[in-house]
């Protein structure tokens, strides 16, 4: 993020409450890394194990999800006699299936990161919780996470949404108030979660 860009982002958040705009300014920029080196698949995988946990818990399920499998790639582990395994390794049932239906997408060629690239969020969203188990969340947090998108906000995101209601107000509505940093309202999510210090896995 650009100090221009930054600063813009203090001008408005000075309009909306000061204390969004201390909190943007104690803080300094912040910087989307995007980082799509594991196949989308796999990720996706992770983010939906990670879901509704802690950063830690969510690791440390992941762990043994990977310990589990072993020398088997995962997207060929993720099959359904294996959902007692995954199970085992801290999952629920629910994300268990998930993964195995995502690995057979996989499987099936069906979920390249390439066709989805070059898709808007709105029309990779629709693509990605077309899947068993995959959620606006979890779309949410690959488009800004593994594509890099700088314009998505995740209104789904406990942590981000209250943060943001808490320096702002509760009475006003969270989608307008990130409306105003619009096209850089992952960034927006970035400041909030730095804030918190609760960044999603």
């Amino acid at each position: 993020m650009s100090a221009e860009i930054h600063l813009r982002f203090v001008e408005v958040a000075r309009e909306l409450s000061p204390g969004l705009a201390d909190a943007f300014e104690r803080g300094g920029p912040v910087t989307l890394q995007a980082d799509d080196s594991e196949p989308l698949a796999e990720r996706l995988c992770r983010s939906i194990a990670g879901q509704q946990l802690s950063v830690k818990a969510a690791r440390s399920i992941w762990t043994r999800v990977v310990d589990a499998a072993g020398e088997t790639p995962l997207m060929e582990f993720f099959v359904e006699p294996n959902q007692a395994a995954l199970r085992g390794s801290g999952l629920s049932g629910a994300k268990s299936k998930a993964l195995c239906l995502i690995a057979e997408e996989a499987r099936a060629g069906r979920l390249e990161a390439d066709d989805l690239r070059g898709l808007d969020h709105a029309q990779r969203s629709q693509r990605l919780t077309a899947l068993w188990g995959v959620g606006q969340w979890t779309a949410d947090m690959i488009s800004i996470f593994y594509f890099g998108e700088p314009d998505v906000w995740p209104e789904g995101d406990v942590a981000a949404r209250k943060t943001l209601e808490r320096l702002t107000s509760p009475r006003r509505k969270t989608l307008r108030t990130a409306a105003r940093f619009a096209p850089y309202r992952s960034h927006l999510a970035l400041y909030l979660w730095r804030h918190v210090d609760a960044p999603p896995v």
